[in-house]
């Protein structure tokens, strides 16, 4: 199976980017708001969830962390973004690149899959949870710097 986690025929950057996962409450979310931070303004950037989850404070409180405040909007579900066009869609969940994938049959937008553990299945301490939140945020974050130093960005 190739690579999905960096798109290979990215030859610039992605102008607009839909981050995907199951419920637009932690994974998708965060990303969406890591990338405003990472590289601000310059791309369009949004996130959906297959369903419409609830905002988490936890994923809130892990962003705040890193100087993202009020980085968390209300979740969104795929239907309010199904007819816009991205250049790159990067699935979070296994659920979220089944479902992209079979959608983008024959539609010239990038896909990517980004496997991210949910930390809401995480058990334990609240500090043991926080960690659970600060690792897919940190796996997220650098993912997204892989990304625009391989496709050319500045």
């Amino acid at each position: 199976m190739p690579d999905l986690s960096i798109p290979s025929a990215l030859k610039r950057p992605p102008q607009s980017i839909l981050f995907v996962c199951s419920e637009n409450s932690v994974r998708s979310p965060m990303a969406e708001a890591l990338t405003r931070k990472i590289i601000g303004n310059t791309v369009y950037v949004a996130s959906v969830g297959l369903r419409r989850g609830k905002i988490d404070s936890f994923a809130a409180e892990v962003l705040r962390e890193i100087g993202i405040e009020g980085g968390l909007r209300a979740p969104r579900a795929f239907e309010d973004f199904e007819d816009e066009a991205f250049d790159l869609v990067v699935s979070l969940t296994p659920e979220a690149r089944d479902r992209i994938a079979e959608l983008a049959r024959g539609v010239p937008t990038e896909l990517a899959y980004w496997p991210t553990p949910d930390p809401t299945q995480v058990e334990g301490t609240r500090e043991t949870v926080l960690n659970a939140y600060r690792a897919a945020r940190d796996g997220l974050a650098r993912r997204i710097r892989e990304l625009f130093m391989t496709s050319g960005a500045p």
